[in-house]
């Protein structure tokens, strides 16, 4: 759902998809490609919070920030399933890991990985390719360019999401049994996933 909040109205590009079960409030931008997952929320009640081109922010996220405060989740950044970031600035192509939390005032340099569960504090600053890692988190290592690679393939699936949720996504009632003739069928994605990797 999309609410308006004190005359802010959310901006989503046409090519991005919100699920009709997550909520962006306010003061909200949203680029090209992006994809926002059910149960996520991004609310720009207390400052303005820009999501650019292909970022995508999986389920049960949550995006917010402290009064008077702005963030940006700039191209390509991933945040997983379950993450926060509150007040935080994530740099391109950087990955937060399922259920880490990103702490106001903290920045998560360019290709770097925050791992899962990983608690960065506030004001803490990730440089470019670190992987971080821990409670509080620490950088561990470089990430290394197979590192990157394989990101990088993660969040072009999430960049092609969109699209098909558009075409795809249907709200039905279930079936109560199975279909004796349903067959498993090798995903659309996993062909998609080895386009990316030529």
């Amino acid at each position: 759902m999309i609410y308006a909040f004190k005359g802010f109205i959310p901006v989503v590009h046409e090519s991005s998809f919100v699920h009709p079960l997550a909520a962006v409030t306010g003061n909200v931008i949203i680029g090209k490609d992006c994809y926002i997952g059910p149960g996520a929320a991004i609310r720009g009640d207390w400052g303005q919070i820009i999501l650019k081109d292909g970022v995508n922010v999986q389920e049960n996220c949550t995006i917010h920030m402290f009064p008077g405060k702005s963030i940006t989740l700039e191209e390509g950044a991933h945040v997983g399933h379950g993450a926060i970031v509150h007040g935080a600035n994530i740099a391109r192509n950087a990955l937060i890991g399922m259920n880490a939390v990103i702490m106001d005032d903290a920045y998560i340099g360019e290709d770097s990985i925050i791992g899962a569960m990983a608690f960065v504090k506030e004001g803490a600053q990730i440089p470019k390719r670190s992987l971080a890692v821990g409670n509080p988190a620490r950088i561990i290592k470089e990430v290394t360019d197979d590192m990157i690679y394989w990101k990088s393939v993660g969040t072009k699936l999430y960049q092609h999401l969109p699209a098909d949720c558009f075409e795809s996504l249907v709200e039905v009632e279930p079936l109560r049994q199975v279909p004796e003739d349903l067959k498993i069928q090798e995903s659309g994605y996993y062909n998609t996933l080895k386009s990316f990797m030529k």
